[in-house]
């Protein structure tokens, strides 16, 4: 069985473009052009994108700026 860095697959949970609209309070929009410009990594199953739950931690951990 092959794994991630961090994880086995079997623990990864994928998220619905939806739900990290939702999680990120940004339009479903905002995700695909994340997921398009490749600034978010995402799964294509079918017509539709999954987006590693540790992706968008990660997204918003590296893209926090800090104000004076």
């Amino acid at each position: 069985m092959s794994t991630t860095p961090d994880r086995a697959m079997n623990e990864v949970r994928f998220l619905t473009v939806a739900e990290v609209a939702a999680m990120m309070r940004v339009s479903k929009m905002t995700v695909y052009r994340l997921v398009h410009n490749g600034e978010l990594p995402a799964v294509r199953v079918g017509r539709s994108f999954r987006v590693p739950e540790q992706a968008v931690s990660d997204y918003l951990r590296d893209s926090f700026v800090e104000t004076a």
